[in-house]
């Protein structure tokens, strides 16, 4: 259990598996930005899938609730490991593809955002709970796949979009059966991987370059509003609540 890098037929598997929500301490965070660039790096890798293990409850519960509630000093740590493993998904020399299945859920949303295609499950959702957990962030990689109000509701409500209504907004490339998710992520992915290496890195590093906007840099504007608000009582209140609780806080 972990997270654990293969490779074959060109294409790098990391696959998550963290107990019991894949929901990542500081510490697994700032371990990711070297994983997915060094498998990025590697010569005889055209295309990088991320996923979850099979018998994962869901791709990514976001960060680990019960750290930042227990040390609230770690969250520049936590900031700096989200911010980079993004970053790196985004700024890979190889073509990032994603599959989930259930909950993508805060630091998945960023994973989801950074990455160049997400292939999803008839079951997947995605959700920005960060005004419940006591935080903030995750609407600037958000922004990358919905329109800018639909991104204003989930963020504002907590709100869950499921993986339909995230294809039919054009942020997902197909939905497809839980049980043949890796199968169809596998299928695009040699497909991406059967193109030449050189002519994808330059295609990527030319797509990031298109970009109208600066998603590092708005996550990072947004980071700083995630340090104000943990530092502000109701944040220590809401983080109580979900651990405690497993529901939000009422004010």
């Amino acid at each position: 259990m972990g997270i654990e890098t293969t490779i074959s037929d060109r294409i790098a598997e990391i696959v998550f598996d963290v107990p019991p929500v894949n929901a990542f301490d500081s510490e697994t965070w700032l371990s990711l930005p070297e994983i997915i660039s060094a498998a990025a790096r590697n010569p005889g890798v055209n295309c990088i899938l991320i996923r979850a293990a099979d018998t994962a409850r869901g791709f990514c519960g976001g960060v680990d609730i019960k750290e930042m509630q227990a040390h609230p000093e770690r969250i520049t740590l936590l900031n700096r490991g989200n911010y980079l493993t993004f970053k790196a998904i985004r700024d890979a020399e190889v073509p990032v593809i994603v599959a989930v299945h259930k909950f993508v859920i805060g630091g998945g949303i960023g994973i989801c955002g950074a990455s160049d295609t997400i292939i999803a499950a008839d079951d997947a959702f995605f959700s920005l709970p960060e005004v419940d957990r006591g935080a903030m962030g995750g609407a600037s990689h958000l922004s990358r796949m919905l329109p800018l109000h639909k991104v204003r509701a989930a963020f504002f409500t907590g709100g869950n979009i499921p993986a339909q209504e995230a294809w039919r907004l054009g942020a997902v490339e197909k939905v497809v059966a839980r049980e043949k998710l890796v199968e169809e992520a596998r299928a695009f992915c040699a497909v991406v991987a059967s193109k030449s290496r050189k002519a994808l890195v330059i295609a990527k590093e030319a797509l990031n370059g298109l970009e109208p906007r600066d998603v590092d840099r708005g996550y990072r504007w947004e980071q700083g509003f995630t340090l104000e608000m943990y530092m502000h009582e109701d944040s220590q209140k809401s983080r109580d609540a979900f651990v405690e609780t497993g529901k939000a806080a009422k004010f």
